[in-house]
């Protein structure tokens, strides 16, 4: 196997990913003038070329852009059109005013090639975007993105009515994941690259993580 890395976000990373057989891929969308690009960040220069926050920037410009491997800067119907229903597709919201293109375009697309929105979830830090997909969406899952622990746990899930609540590594206690599971959601935790935290997780019990090494992930041996 090829294990040389790829940029992330990059269509070719993505089909790395399903190739290696992960159960779901994770992808940031920000959206400018109407459409959804796929990237982590929200200044260029590190994985896509050119400079500039990528919201203050014209689509044009943005979309002669290169990833480090010479890939233009992906849409997300570019990642949609790769995945269909081969893994579930964790949709990580990041830029403002993304969910009324994102209701327009999923739903175009799941109607095209007759799939299920079972093979979709919406996550954020942005709960109030969050929300706005629960009012206009709410046949696709949610989940509520954190980085920290919460006085009160996973409440933040509840008026989400969310399926899964991803947390940070850094910010893992038993409490938390307890009042989680209590609460009948889901525990993703981002981003574990090493295989003492995999199996470390594994026994806390949590659900999944997220990981930009899923091929090595698939050779460690989770259970006793």
């Amino acid at each position: 196997m090829n294990n040389q890395p790829l940029p992330e976000n990059s269509l070719a990373a993505i089909e790395r990913a399903l190739a290696a057989g992960v159960d779901a891929v994770e992808i940031d969308i920000y959206q400018v003038e109407g459409e959804l690009l796929v990237t982590h960040d929200r200044r260029l220069g590190r994985v896509v070329s050119g400079e500039g926050i990528i919201t203050d920037l014209p689509l044009a410009y943005l979309r002669q852009q290169k990833l480090e491997n010479g890939e233009p800067l992906p849409t997300l119907r570019d990642v949609l059109a790769l995945v269909k229903d081969r893994a579930l597709l964790n949709i990580e919201i990041k830029g403002a005013n993304c969910v009324p293109v994102l209701k327009q375009q999923l739903e175009a697309f799941i109607s095209d090639y007759q799939l299920s929105f079972e093979h979709y979830i919406m996550s954020s830090f942005d709960h109030q975007q969050l929300y706005q997909c629960l009012q206009t969406m709410p046949h696709v899952k949610r989940a509520a993105l954190i980085e920290g622990i919460p006085l009160d746990y996973a409440q933040c899930c509840v008026p989400l009515e969310a399926y899964a609540f991803n947390t940070h590594l850094s910010f893992i206690t038993p409490e938390l994941l307890n009042d989680a599971r209590q609460r009948g959601l889901k525990n993703w935790v981002y981003t574990v690259n090493h295989a003492a935290d995999w199996l470390w997780l594994a026994e806390l019990g949590v659900d999944g993580v997220f990981t930009d090494k899923p091929d090595f992930l698939q050779n460690v041996n989770l259970k006793d």
